[in-house]
């Protein structure tokens, strides 16, 4: 099935390969306990490129990926109930290791976001809206970090979104 969010350029990119250009998977994760986002790049050398403009963090600023080996494959488009993927970021440095043993001890999630970018063309994300998972089962060495995505579980959401109280809702209480 076709993913409406990528763009006619990254599909282009996906189905021939064209010479000279290189799709650049970028990662950003992010938790309340971070001072900034860590951002990395899969390529060897650092990255600066435009953010969309709905970004939750920096919407719309040029900003820089770190060059780092990291594993990821795209969520699968298929009719699991809940997507999940494995990350794995490899020769992390303590200041992400130490980031993220800082947010496991929070009860607050970690949001990881996919955003391809193409190399001819880095004044935004190739994706409309990127991805947003989150991040559980986190394990980390001195050398690696892994982790498992998933997309949001809806199963898991009430529905709808709002507690009905006696507080909120004095017609409730008799």
């Amino acid at each position: 099935m076709p993913d409406p969010a990528l763009s006619q350029a990254l599909k282009e990119a996906f189905a021939s390969a064209p010479a000279g250009t290189v799709i650049l998977d970028t990662l950003e994760i992010w938790h309340p306990t971070f001072d900034e986002p860590i951002r990395v790049v899969r390529d060897h050398a650092d990255l600066t490129a435009r953010l969309e403009a709905g970004a939750p963090r920096d919407g719309g600023k040029r900003v820089t990926f770190a060059a780092l080996a990291f594993e990821f494959s795209p969520p699968p488009v298929d009719t699991a109930p809940v997507p999940e993927i494995t990350v794995t970021l490899d020769n992390v440095g303590s200041d992400i290791t130490d980031a993220l043993e800082g947010a496991a001890v929070s009860q607050q999630v970690i949001e990881i976001t996919w955003r391809p970018y193409l190399s001819t063309d880095l004044n935004g994300p190739h994706m409309d809206p990127p991805i947003t998972m989150t991040l559980t089962d986190v394990e980390a060495d001195t050398m690696r970090v892994t982790g498992r995505a998933r997309m949001l579980d809806a199963g898991n959401k009430s529905f709808p979104s709002i507690t009905y109280t006696a507080r909120r809702f004095p017609g409730l209480a008799r």
